[in-house]
Parts: structure tokens; sequence; C-alpha cells
């Protein structure tokens, strides 16, 4: 993949890459100068960028288009590719294939992150998911970081964030309001989330990314 180039190029030294899971063993072998992680989609250090694999690699592609361009620019984009607008880079690369004794489990999941999906604004706990899918909060942090990569309040950050991103982007709505629909609570809450993933904060997005009435996000 392209990491052995950088690292043979010795671009890498002293940095922090990835690779396909099947291949970490090799970069860690042939490199072992690079600091190589094994359980992400794709990883950022000093300015060089890299992935996982084919798949990871749209993944970082629209994340680079979403934190230059908007959230809605990556969502149309990956509407066109037919492809999921938003992974986050850590995300688990390996998703276990549910057999068909996990076929209630992954019904009961999907439940879950619609019924999620349609109550941002609700302080949602892991009980409180794990109730509506009828398990155990144990056993439903180890089903779904076995279907998606990601624990349930991982992902339910990421869907608050892009949320917030797409109310930034297409409202005029106050701070405040944007981070209670999103279900952050307060500003402050929401802006130290944003900091953390998108490494800025909701006021510079909105500036940067507000998308004027009529306008066409895919023209920007």
């Amino acid at each position: 993949g392209g990491a052995f180039t950088l690292a043979q190029a010795g671009l890498l030294d002293g940095h922090r890459a990835i690779t396909h899971w099947n291949l970490t063993h090799l970069l860690r072998e042939h490199h072992p100068q690079v600091t190589v992680v094994s359980d992400a989609l794709f990883l950022h250090d000093d300015n060089i960028w890299t992935s996982a694999g084919t798949a990871a690699g749209i993944d970082l592609c629209l994340h680079l288009v979403r934190t230059t361009h908007g959230a809605e620019t990556a969502a149309t984009i990956a509407r066109s590719m037919v492809t999921a607008p938003y992974r986050t880079g850590t995300q688990a690369q390996f998703i276990e294939r549910p057999t068909p004794r996990a076929d209630r489990d992954e019904d009961a999941l999907a439940s879950v992150r619609e019924y999620a999906l349609h109550h941002l604004d609700q302080p949602l706990t892991i009980t409180d998911l794990a109730a509506h899918a009828g398990m155990s909060p144990r056993s439903l942090a180890r089903h779904f970081q076995a279907t998606t990569g990601t624990t349930p309040l991982r992902w339910l950050i990421t869907q608050r964030l892009a949320a917030a991103q797409k109310l930034l982007e297409r409202t005029d709505l106050p701070m405040a309001e944007v981070a209670g629909r999103t279900g952050f609570g307060s500003e402050v809450t929401m802006r130290q989330h944003f900091a953390g993933h998108l490494g800025t904060s909701p006021r510079a997005y909105r500036a940067a990314f507000r998308q004027p009435a009529g306008s066409n996000p895919i023209a920007s």
C-alpha cells in the first residue's frame, strides 16, 4: 500500500502510520522506525495521512473534503459514490461478519441506530440504547463493536457532530440551539467535541462552510 512507499522514502520515520490490517506485520517488520497503528481506518501525523486500504482511502478522501469544504459537500459526493458519508478514522478496520445466529442481534442494532438518529436531541446513554435493543449494556457494547467497529457512544458522538455540521451549514440557529438539537446539551460541550474531532470550533466551522440559501453545495 501507499504507506510502504512513504516508509521506503523515509517520510514515516518517527511517525505514526497505518496500513491494511493484513499488512501491518510486514510494515512493522520492514520499517521498525515507524510506529504502526493497527486499529483505525486512517490517521494524520505531521501533515502525512495514511489509510487502511482502498475503502479506507475513500473514507480519508471524504474526511479531507469534509474538513475543507464542509459536511454537505462530502455527503453529496458520498451519495454519488454510493458509499457511507461519515466513517471516522478511529473506527476499527476489521468488522466481524454476522452469522445466521446473530441476525436477530443485527436487526436489533439497526433498530437502535435508527432510534438514536431520531432522538439525537435527547441525552441518550448506553443504558437507554441497550433497553431499546432488549440487551444488557455489556451485550450491546460487544455486539455494536463487532458489527460497526466502534462503540455505541463513539458512534453517537459522530452522528451528533454530523448533525451539528449540517445545522451550522444550513441554518442561522444560535449555537446553544444547535447544541440542544444535536444532543450536546451545551455550547461548551459541542465546542469541545468540535475541537477534539474536527480541529475547529462551531463558530469557525459556520464561518467557513455556511451555505447561502439556494446554493448547490457540490459547486463550492
